[in-house]
């Protein structure tokens, strides 16, 4: 429940108040320019990003090993191309981050670790 709120409330709107913050300061046409060049540049990556995990999916798979590394990196990606589409400069922010391979290498072990904690929970279910 924590999460929700942190995520339909304070996420929006400390985001409103960056977004006028920069507007104030930088001016109308510019914030909405930059909120544009990294909807543009975060697009570009995440489409690159995207392609090369799909190509390590699909070679791992082809190889006959599961591909638990290249799934993380989408995964990731996935989030980061989110986080893209919405406006605003921190979610622009964390959503650039996640697409920067040796910030997904760091994160990895951290969500391998809640995966597993789920699992032995019982909370997540892995159909094979």
């Amino acid at each position: 429940m924590k999460w929700l709120f942190l995520l339909f409330i304070v996420v929006p709107t400390t985001e409103l108040a960056v977004l006028l913050y920069a507007g104030s300061h930088l001016g109308v046409f510019e914030t909405i320019l930059l909120i544009l060049l990294t909807a543009a540049a975060g697009s570009y990556l995440a489409k690159r990003e995207g392609l090369r995990a799909w190509q390590d999916i699909r070679k791992q798979a082809a190889e006959g090993y599961p591909p638990g590394d290249a799934a993380l990196d989408g995964l990731f990606i996935l989030a980061g191309g989110l986080m893209l589409l919405f406006p605003g400069f921190i979610t622009d922010a964390i959503g650039l981050f996640l697409l920067i391979p040796a910030v997904r290498k760091k994160l990895k072990p951290i969500l391998y670790r809640q995966i597993r904690k789920k699992m032995k929970n019982g909370s997540m279910v892995i159909i094979r």
